[in-house]
């Protein structure tokens, strides 16, 4: 597998040692760090009660049962081909590892068309445009732009990984302090009592959670791209998930510091502005907007990213039949155009719900 990499750096578009390990991690917490954690908040809040930011350390200790497996098997064998070169593996290169992997790959397609209208619907609530054909042109620009970046190479999808994720983390860092500041550090969401709740609805709460930290899956993608990526692939999946746990416990108390449990619930995908409003004002709500902005679009670059290494790891490996379709380059730029095109058709063609 390993070797496979090596010998095709210069004709598929792979560049061994080219990510660093803070771009592994950067593209790692793009795709964890998602708009959902600004709706998601109000869906644990709404199941778990007071004891919500407990759902999140919750998920991120089934997760991390889940990630002790990806870390042996990618720190023994780096590859592009990530959850597909596990499969085959565990199973050989026959039916079973080659239907599950596609599945997986296509599931990520989907999540990536719904990623672009979810981008495209917070980006034109300023200007109150909720549907009309500028969601579906919003949502395959972004998948353009995902295209765009990944075709540049590595080090610029590194880069812009990077940058978004200062940008998101910074955002959320400040509404944090500006929510627990103006509400004197105290915790709100505990006026209700968490017995009203049960615990039935505490579990599924933390099945909710357990979502907001699946994408560490994508990292094993990055395969022997990443620099040492013997041992720096584990580290980034780590890395990832603890910055993840402190990102969304932040949220979590900074949104309960100023809302009652109902006041989260009514307030949804805006409960984090909402928690800073008596410090931040109306600039609170135009803040949202700009880190779901950030935080969607670093979600479909990364996700194009580690989608296009898979299946064109699937198609070295004879898994899935692959055709060029008359276009020259490289398997893995093919994969890229096959990738874009059915996340962006997906994208025209459904609205949210039909997507999700």
């Amino acid at each position: 597998m390993q070797k496979h990499d090596k010998n095709h750096d210069g004709n598929d578009g792979y560049r061994e040692g080219s990510i660093s390990l803070g771009g592994a991690v950067a593209m790692g917490t793009g795709v964890m760090i998602g708009a959902g954690i600004f709706a998601l908040t109000g869906q644990i809040a709404q199941l778990a009660g007071p004891l919500f930011p407990l759902a999140f350390i919750a998920g991120a200790i089934v997760t991390s049962f889940s990630a002790y497996s990806y870390i042996k098997m990618s720190n023994a064998w780096p590859s592009a081909g990530g959850i597909a070169m596990i499969l085959q593996k565990c199973y050989g290169s026959g039916a079973v590892a080659a239907g599950a992997a596609l599945l997986m790959a296509l599931s990520m397609v989907i999540a990536e068309s719904l990623v672009a209208r979810t981008f495209a619907t917070y980006v034109l609530r300023p200007l109150d445009i909720t549907g009309g054909p500028l969601v579906p042109v919003l949502a395959v620009a972004v998948i353009v732009f995902a295209f765009l970046v990944n075709i540049a190479g590595n080090r610029s999808v590194g880069l812009f990984s990077l940058v978004m994720a200062a940008i998101k983390i910074g955002g959320i860092a400040l509404f944090g302090i500006a929510a627990l500041w103006s509400s004197g550090f105290q915790f709100a969401a505990a006026s209700e009592t968490a017995e009203t709740f049960g615990v039935t609805g505490f579990i599924a709460s933390v099945a909710l959670a357990i979502l907001a930290f699946k994408g560490f899956t994508t990292i094993t993608n990055s395969g022997g791209e990443i620099t040492d990526p013997h041992r720096n692939v584990g580290r980034t999946i780590m890395l990832s998930i603890a910055i993840c746990v402190v990102v969304y416990l932040l949220v979590a108390f900074c949104v309960g510091a100023s809302l009652t449990i109902d006041e989260i619930i009514a307030a949804r995908d805006y409960s984090l502005a909402q928690a800073a409003e008596p410090a931040l004002g109306q600039v609170g709500f135009y803040l949202t907007v700009v880190l779901a902005a950030v935080a969607t679009a670093s979600g479909v670059l990364a996700s194009v990213f580690a989608v296009s290494r898979m299946l064109t790891m699937l198609t070295e490996m004879k898994m899935i039949p692959h055709s060029h379709f008359g276009m020259s380059g490289a398997v893995q730029r093919h994969m890229l155009v096959y990738t874009v095109v059915i996340a962006s058709t997906l994208a025209v063609l459904f609205d949210l719900g039909r997507i999700a």
